[in-house]
């Protein structure tokens, strides 16, 4: 995301936040409709798929994360399909690579050493923080863990925003910390996840992207992937109608991240399709668009080993890192 154009955002218009509302019925009926009226099929599809591959975050956020296991991820994210399959399909000249490595603030270092050693250094390093998932630490360290990702390399930080502040409609205070993160992020990008699944309603989850790319947000991002309600489409619909509205209002392009729950080549080219249909074409790259997953990519190759070779490989052909 280097050369994306930053969002500077805006003094929060509460007048603007106060007059969202949402039609239940009429979103999840569009949700519904995703994927019907369009369908992608033979090369088409596979180029769709390869398309998603350069948009995906590729995750590792587990209490048992070793150097090793990051630099495992770290390869996977330079080279994400078997060479043999990108030479069968004919795209080696695309250079496909992941969209970013997504990992916690102190496994950032590891993370930029092995894609530097591996001439991979053009990969993104996005760190989980502000007290990632919850949120219930003190704001001192909240914005403290931000500087000190960016210390260690992060370019990309993903933050979360306070969700009791977002339940009882305090969108003062939620402008206010997360106004504060963006300005701990120095020249990092920042991505703003609303834990949607916890914020009770759409209505709640429209404000809170319409308060967050307020504050600066260059990303707005779905989930943490721990809640029990991650990236579903009527949310991807309601926060890309977000996007939309912030754009022709202040002429600000800003990203969106679906993260958590989508594992399947025909989810990852769903979110794609949501992308195209709701913000258009200029959505449909890695400086706007990103998948939060660990196992999505998997899939994918599976899919693309199938167009190349018209066989499914066995699970120990195609081993995740």
């Amino acid at each position: 995301m280097a050369n994306m154009e930053r969002n500077p955002g805006l003094p929060l218009d509460l007048a603007w936040v106060n007059s969202v509302r949402v039609n239940l019925p009429a979103v999840k009926r569009r949700a519904e409709t995703l994927g019907t009226r369009r369908t992608v099929k033979k090369e088409w599809q596979a180029a769709w798929m390869l398309r998603a591959i350069s948009c995906i975050d590729l995750t590792t956020l587990a209490g048992d994360d070793t150097a090793a296991n990051v630099a495992r991820l770290c390869h996977k994210a330079a080279r994400p399909v078997r060479a043999d399959i990108v030479e069968a399909l004919g795209v080696a000249g695309l250079g496909v690579r992941c969209g970013a490595v997504c990992v916690y603030p102190s496994r950032v270092a590891d993370a930029v050493a092995t894609l530097k050693k591996i001439g991979a250094g053009d990969v993104p390093v996005a760190a989980v923080a502000t007290g990632f998932p919850s949120g219930q630490f003190p704001l001192k360290t909240r914005l403290e863990e931000i500087r000190m990702a960016v210390a260690a390399g992060a370019s990309e930080i993903d933050i979360v925003i306070s969700r009791e502040k977002a339940l009882v409609g305090d969108w003062q205070t939620v402008y206010d910390e997360v106004k504060l993160m963006r300005d701990a992020c120095g020249d990092a990008h920042m991505k703003a996840i609303l834990a949607v699944g916890e914020l009770a309603s759409l209505v709640n989850v429209y404000k809170a992207s319409l308060v967050c790319m307020m504050a600066g947000a260059d990303f707005i991002k779905t989930s943490t992937g721990k809640e029990s309600v991650n990236a579903v489409l009527p949310v991807g619909v309601v926060m890309c109608r977000a996007i939309r509205e912030y754009h022709e209002r202040t002429g600000h392009k800003i990203g969106f991240k679906p993260a958590g729950g989508i594992r399947t080549a025909k989810d990852g080219v769903l979110w794609l399709i949501l992308m195209k249909e709701e913000l258009g074409n200029d959505w449909l790259n890695s400086q706007l668009f990103r998948i939060g997953a660990s196992s999505l990519l998997g899939d994918i190759e599976r899919q693309l080993f199938h167009h190349a070779f018209n066989r499914y490989a066995a699970a120990s052909e195609l081993p995740m890192a």
